[in-house]
């Protein structure tokens, strides 16, 4: 009578499907690293889509306030310009708040800020975005 088959004497269930060779040791390290070098970029991408966009939302809004500072009733330019500058510097950086631009007109108020996009951190392309806001004059 023949013995029971490899392993099955030692108390391990008998192996089904193919050996691993030797030559493939370590290979599921290796892809693992591969892996995660992926999914670490995937996430940071994301974080930066994110970060661009609260700059946006941050700009737009800061704008508005501008806006209608310079549109109230006795204000001129330089408090829409003054009131956009001061908060954009705090929320996010002064180098954002280098090129604002303040129109008022017999009815409208528009201020339009120009800022960097931001692609790695707070570096990113110079007036790479654009935002403009309107409020009635007072």
């Amino acid at each position: 009578m023949p013995g029971p088959p490899n392993g099955v004497a030692a108390g391990l269930a008998p192996q089904r499907g193919r050996r691993v060779p030797a030559d493939e040791r370590g290979s599921a390290t290796l892809e693992w690293a591969l892996v995660a070098g992926l999914l670490t970029l995937l996430f940071l991408t994301v974080l930066q889509i994110g970060f661009a966009l609260h700059i946006r939302a941050t700009l737009i809004d800061a704008a508005g306030e501008g806006a209608r500072a310079a549109g109230l009733d006795g204000a001129v330019e330089a408090d829409g310009l003054l009131r956009t500058e001061a908060l954009i510097s705090a929320a996010v950086s002064p180098q954002y708040a280098e090129d604002i631009r303040v129109d008022r007109g017999d009815a409208i108020v528009t201020v339009t800020v120009r800022a960097p996009l931001p692609l790695i951190g707070l570096l990113g392309f110079p007036e790479g975005v654009e935002v403009a806001a309107h409020a009635p004059v007072e």
